[in-house]
């Protein structure tokens, strides 16, 4: 049988036993009903995975001893950042994990001119561990070992001002100048900027060129917030990463 996937927040050698989180226990539990000698695998985001064994499986907890560390290659040669401007309802949860399935390694929730979403200091707080729950589910059922990061709500000219590297920078822009397959290998990654539901306004967009950002479109057709940056990314990871 196919080891479950579980994250563990915590450090993982050979021979150790450690007693399962606790949400993931009673998943074990009580929906795989697993048993003692069923394996698992365990996964802290240092990019390996570790094969285990369950030990011992009661009604409130689970116990598994690591057997070995294993080379996890899921990751994508390509770095891309994804900052997305926040979305309505459960489509900021979509966009995070279907990102993480898609291989970025962060996503960074941007309020931007037209941003709709409103989140005091509390609410960010409390998305931003809702979201990293999100990514850590979409690691275990796709079998990425890092979890991608996920920065603090922030707004676009933060963010703009916090940039260094060689990284290519692009911007989702309907009228852009630039195609995914005319950019050439973006040896140092992407940075990849999409607005909120309705657009990037005009001085979202100076402030955007003026960071060094050049448009890209996805075609004639306008996309959707949560699904213009998947296309994007999944653009760029066929042509220059690794689908």
């Amino acid at each position: 049988m196919r080891a479950i996937r579980i994250h563990v927040d915590a450090g993982l050698t050979a021979g150790a036993e450690l007693v399962l989180p606790e949400q993931a226990a009673a998943h074990v539990v009580r929906v795989l009903r697993l048993r003692a000698g069923d394996p698992v695998s365990l996964f802290n985001g240092d990019g390996s995975d570790y094969a285990a064994e369950l030990v011992a499986v009661g009604p409130r907890e689970a116990r598994a001893r690591i057997l070995e560390s294993r080379t996890n290659r899921s990751e994508s040669p390509l770095r891309i950042v994804l900052a997305q401007a926040l979305a309505r309802g459960e489509k900021m949860d979509w966009i995070v994990q279907k990102a993480t399935e898609l291989g970025v390694a962060e996503i960074v929730p941007l309020v931007t001119a037209r941003s709709e979403v409103k989140l005091d200091d509390a609410r960010a707080r409390k998305r931003l561990e809702h979201w990293r729950a999100v990514a850590i589910s979409a690691c275990e059922q796709s079998g990425r070992a890092r979890v991608p990061t996920i920065a603090t709500v922030q707004p676009l000219r933060t963010w703009l001002d916090s940039l260094d590297g060689s990284a290519v920078r692009l911007a989702l822009l309907p009228e852009g100048e630039l195609a995914p397959r005319t950019l050439g290998a973006p040896a140092q990654g992407a940075a990849l900027a999409v607005g909120p539901e309705g657009g990037f306004d005009d001085a979202d967009i100076a402030l955007l060129r003026k960071a060094g950002f050049r448009g890209l479109a996805l075609g004639p057709r306008v996309l959707r917030t949560e699904t213009a940056g998947m296309a994007a990314i999944a653009a760029l990871q066929a042509l220059y990463g690794d689908l």
